[in-house]
């Protein structure tokens, strides 16, 4: 069997010209004798690895020189305690409640201090991004928080909220490098590399120097301390050597596509094919208000849970994999991140139009 057009929301489909270059590199990195695998990450050779990696997605991004990029690990979901632990500083923050994963963060945070859901929308379950123009954001807030693409939920900030000069934090897991961002907008942007990036294991996190102090929570474990990796350059501890050589190819792919510009009109393009589908179609619906739709996560349904059940099945078969909603909502998802090809979301549509015309 060739490869599918595979869907899932993470870890999710990658280049395959990256999968290729590393496979290639896979016994003998560059005339090292060895893998990327088997590399001390003190050497020379992986010291350069993580060295271009950050340097090209400082320019991918523009990011800033008063800006550290760090590799971390435990996932975003580590970085829902290590927040509060570094950036809560007096002890407040408010956080903007769109869905499963900000929920899980602001839940984690209430651990560490006053917590205040500034706005949510739970009440239509999470199906659109509440207004943020005028929030009532806490006087001592440290910091607000939001999760700026919701993947379960296919929902998407597509402007920032008015913190009101308060520093913004973004969780942005699911749509990192899918269109140019302005960095200096954040204080912190952070999220998992398994979804637009690179395989799992890898967290990125972009931080203002000013938050990187010593003045964390009582009790905060030296590996929870942003100074702590900022200060070793990402290597206090072995870090996830392969996993960051992989993200380095990416960007290198993602700068040979023509940057960010050019992934964003390449996603709406794809995104368009779909949303275009749905719009028209009989038998499914996005789930979605149309206003907040992502271009990386598309959530739909039939309305009958065994046709949901009998859509994913046929789909696999057609070879196209993971299309089976989040087990929190139930129905089909797309996720079509920055790799998904064109041609994949227009073969998942064309097996969506045959499967209308023979259940309906």
């Amino acid at each position: 069997m060739g490869r599918v057009f595979n869907f899932s929301a993470g870890p999710a489909v990658l280049p395959e010209e990256v999968l290729k270059e590393a496979a290639e590199e896979m016994l003998d990195y560059q005339g090292t004798g060895m893998s990327v695998m088997e590399m001390s990450h003190r050497s020379a050779a992986f010291e350069k690895i993580i060295t271009d990696a950050e340097n090209d997605l400082r320019d991918l991004m523009g990011i800033p020189d008063n800006y550290k990029v760090l590799f971390l690990q435990g996932g975003a979901s580590l970085q829902f305690s290590m927040i509060p632990m570094n950036l809560m500083k007096h002890g407040t923050a408010d956080y903007i409640v769109t869905g499963q994963w900000a929920k899980k963060a602001y839940e984690e945070a209430k651990k560490y201090g006053k917590v205040n859901k500034i706005a949510s929308s739970e009440d239509k379950t999470f199906s659109y991004i509440p207004d943020c123009r005028d929030l009532p954001v806490s006087e001592d807030a440290d910091y607000v928080y939001i999760c700026e693409n919701n993947t379960i939920y296919g929902t998407k900030f597509k402007e920032l909220p008015d913190t009101k000069g308060k520093t913004l934090v973004a969780d942005v897991s699911s749509c990192f490098l899918s269109e140019p961002v302005d960095v200096t907008k954040y204080g912190m942007l952070f999220g998992g590399a398994q979804k637009n990036i690179g395989p799992a294991g890898v967290v990125i996190a972009i931080i203002r120097e000013d938050l990187i102090t010593d003045e964390v929570m009582e009790g905060t474990p030296t590996m929870m301390k942003y100074k702590t990796h900022a200060d070793a350059k990402s290597l206090y501890n072995t870090p996830p050597a392969y996993g960051i050589y992989i993200c380095g190819k990416v960007f290198k792919w993602l700068k040979k596509q023509g940057g960010l510009q050019a992934m964003k009109e390449r996603n709406e393009r794809k995104a368009k094919i779909l949303y275009d589908f749905l719009d028209s179609s009989k038998l499914f619906k996005g789930t979605v208000e149309k206003k907040d739709r992502s271009l990386m996560n598309v959530p739909f349904v039939t309305g009958d849970k065994d046709l949901d059940a009998k859509f994913v099945k046929e789909a696999k078969e057609a070879g196209l994999e993971n299309l089976k909603g989040h087990r929190s909502v139930g129905g089909m998802r797309a996720s079509i991140y920055n790799a998904m090809p064109e041609e994949g979301v227009k073969a998942l549509v064309e097996f969506m139009d045959k499967f209308e015309k023979e259940n309906l």
